[in-house]
């Protein structure tokens, strides 16, 4: 196949497949791919944010995080899907591991070649386009309401202050609306996703949503790991919660939560 036949089948494939079809298609390597420069990139990334600061949001330091000292073998084997959370006050240094384990700054990048500091989560191209929010009510330290996490500070910042349980509640499928007052805390993973498509296009889409996983994983190991119960989520109207977080859905949008609590093993014996 030459150059003109393999885009004369993806101009094809775009306009008759399925929308699943199309993205699969469309985000598949070609042997005529064309990607940008090792200067471009480096000259677009420096001028695209590494994360959002939020300046003057009141801003609260992360303390070290706290110790999680089960054994790896024991932490893997008994990961589970916690469908029965109960409300569990949380202290600021469990937060704080929970957040550094899954997205936060490992190690620098003097000397690499990469542009970035390297995080706990592989990244295609070391680009990190992802960005995490969080809702809380149960975080000793922390007045209840909606924050965003800065790597790069090691710090959180207020986004909005009050409880956002009902609002959350709402933008869950409603099988699942309960976790939204059960959880100590939900995480919103975001994308921001030009950080990857501008160098890899199309496919940089699928290096987000890997991305993603990665640190899901991340977040149900820890909450393994320091006793809790975590639940992967994926039933939440995508325009719902975008508007609760402020996102334009199209450039920067949900497309993962996970939720944090104690975990119950069947579920809670409803009060008479």
């Amino acid at each position: 196949m030459n150059r003109q036949d393999h885009w004369n089948r993806i101009r094809n494939l775009r306009t008759e497949a399925e929308p699943g079809e199309q993205f699969l298609e469309s985000s598949k390597l070609g042997l005529y791919d064309d990607f940008p420069s090792q200067e471009a990139i480096v000259g677009r990334m420096l001028e695209l944010l590494e994360t959002f600061p939020y300046e003057g949001y009141p801003a609260t330091p992360l303390p070290p995080p706290a110790l999680v000292d089960t054994s790896f073998s024991e932490v893997v084997s008994s990961r589970v899907s916690a469908r029965f959370l109960t409300p569990q006050q949380l202290e600021l240094p469990q937060l704080a591991a929970l957040l550094h384990h899954a997205y936060g700054i490992t190690r620098d990048n003097q000397g690499t070649g990469f542009t970035r500091p390297f995080r706990s989560a592989p990244s295609g191209g070391g680009l990190y386009p992802l960005e995490i929010y969080f809702h809380t009510k149960r975080v000793t330290g922390l007045k209840p309401g909606l924050y965003h996490y800065n790597p790069s500070n090691n710090e959180v910042r207020l986004l909005r202050e009050g409880d956002q349980s009902q609002e959350i509640a709402e933008s869950l499928v409603h099988f699942q609306s309960n976790v939204a007052y059960d959880s100590s805390v939900i995480f919103f993973l975001t994308a921001v996703f030009e950080r990857s498509t501008f160098k890899y296009g199309a496919r940089g889409y699928r290096f987000i949503f890997l991305e993603a996983g990665h640190v899901a994983q991340n977040f149900n190991l820890v909450a393994t790991g320091l006793g809790l119960g975590c639940l992967n989520i994926g039933g939440y109207y995508d325009r719902a919660v975008d508007k609760l977080l402020g996102l334009d859905g199209v450039s920067h949008s949900t497309i993962y939560m996970t939720a944090v609590s104690k975990r119950l093993d069947s579920p809670p014996t409803a009060e008479p």
